[in-house]
């Protein structure tokens, strides 16, 4: 069973950088056609899909986000990562990371728990 963990500071002052990990058992975030997520629900709002990287490495960003997104991964630790820089208090959400067996699809197979970060000073 594919299990997903975010972990990270759930408080983070304006201007700085946010990192995230997720950290992903019972599976390999470097099995064939697999993509991983990091999306984000801001309260109030719905969930915004911010990027992801793919079983090859290779990564994605919503244009909205890009100039300020940074995903990557660890193989050998089977981790992905998220920086997202130059935080402001409307970065303020709940961050989620998701798996997808095919990246191809409409939906995700696999999500973690989220975890609530606050930005303010």
């Amino acid at each position: 069973q594919v299990q997903l963990q975010e972990s990270g500071p759930g408080l983070v002052k304006p201007s700085q950088t946010l990192s995230l990990t997720c950290t992903v058992s019972g599976g390999s975030i470097t099995t064939m056609y697999t993509f991983w997520s990091w999306i984000r629900r801001p309260p109030g709002k719905g969930l915004e899909w911010m990027g992801a990287i793919t079983d090859t490495g290779r990564t994605l960003y919503t244009p909205s986000l890009q100039s300020r997104t940074s995903i990557s991964r660890d193989t050998s630790k089977n981790h992905i990562t998220l920086q997202l820089s130059s935080v402001t208090p409307e970065d303020t959400a709940v961050y989620y990371c998701a798996g997808q067996i095919d990246g191809l699809a409409n939906t995700w197979d696999y999500w973690g728990q989220g975890t609530q970060v606050t930005v303010s000073s």
